[in-house]
């Protein structure tokens, strides 16, 4: 979206945070974790001087954002507004929720009228607060924003058969969310700045079933990270099953794994080569700029 000539915020949401009891809901611990993700996302390609970082706590200062916030919650019913509440889970009682929960909402709209958004970008677990967004932007004499939204990747566990909690009223999405890759399970994600030697023994130990496509996390890394980035994936065989074999897109890789042709420990090493290939600046980015890693471990240690 930059490189097509997009203003981009990228809008760290502090506050935000805070009410979801992110990192034990300590502002500091966040404040932290957002200035490492300034920094992951230089050493993704980002140029720092091409896209704007906002802080939500910068955007609360303006007594005119809780002015929108209020009017935001007057134009909606509570009902409409807990549907909104993102990877909260809403089959909670009452009773085990707290009252600031249901600002979030009101938040995330709020934020997208107080920075005049044309085009809202978040993961699809966000698609709620973002069509809410639409629903009310008329009454608030705003244009309706552009909802963009990326798929969650995958933990690298067997994903639940049954969803206990329900996220999203769409069974995909649902399934999508509850699933999702998660920071706090550190064998259950890969981490950008993580060691090829943890990159291998994290992908060697992951959920992937020989011929099954849904609910692949190893497949859905090929998919999301690895053909986007325009990688090719080497997949190494003996010749006795074929030889060696280039994928050059997700379908063919699909194919050929849905029909029993690439087997699942050589599909992971295919893989592992692969992400330590894309992860390579970033490691190098941290071997140069290691504090904003070091004071995130030591967050992680403390949790």
């Amino acid at each position: 979206m930059i490189d097509v000539g997009f203003d981009f915020i990228i809008f760290l949401a502090d506050w935000h945070s805070w009410i979801n009891n992110k990192l034990g809901g300590d502002i500091k611990k966040i404040r932290v974790a957002g200035e490492y993700f300034k920094h992951c996302f230089t050493a993704l390609g980002i140029n720092p001087n091409r896209v704007k970082y906002l802080w939500a706590s910068d955007l609360v200062k303006d007594v005119s954002y809780w002015e929108k916030v209020v009017r935001i919650a007057k134009s909606a019913s509570l009902q409409r507004t807990w549907r909104a509440l993102p990877i909260m889970g809403r089959e909670m009682n009452l009773t085990d929720i707290e009252t600031a929960w249901v600002y979030y909402p009101c938040m995330q709209v709020a934020d997208i009228f107080q920075m005049e958004l044309d085009v809202a970008c978040a993961g699809i677990d966000q698609r709620k607060a973002h069509m809410l967004a639409r629903d009310i932007a008329e009454k608030h004499s705003r244009t309706k924003p552009i909802c963009i939204h990326t798929p969650l990747l995958m933990g690298l566990s067997e994903p639940e058969k049954k969803v206990k909690v329900q996220y999203d009223e769409n069974p995909d999405v649902n399934v999508q969310i509850s699933s999702k890759m998660s920071k706090s399970v550190p064998i259950n994600c890969i981490y950008i700045h993580d060691s090829p030697d943890a990159v291998k023994m994290k992908i060697q130990n992951a959920y992937c079933p020989p011929r099954e496509i849904q609910g692949n996390p190893i497949l859905e890394i090929a998919r999301h990270a690895i053909f986007p980035a325009n990688l090719a994936l080497d997949v190494t065989r003996s010749a006795k099953y074929g030889g060696p074999v280039m994928f050059n897109n997700y379908e063919e890789l699909e194919t050929a794994y849905r029909h029993g042709k690439i087997h699942p420990l050589d599909l992971k090493n295919g893989i592992t080569e692969a992400l330590v290939k894309l992860l390579t600046p970033v490691r190098e980015y941290f071997r140069h700029h290691p504090e904003p890693l070091e004071l995130m471990r030591k967050i992680e240690i403390t949790r």
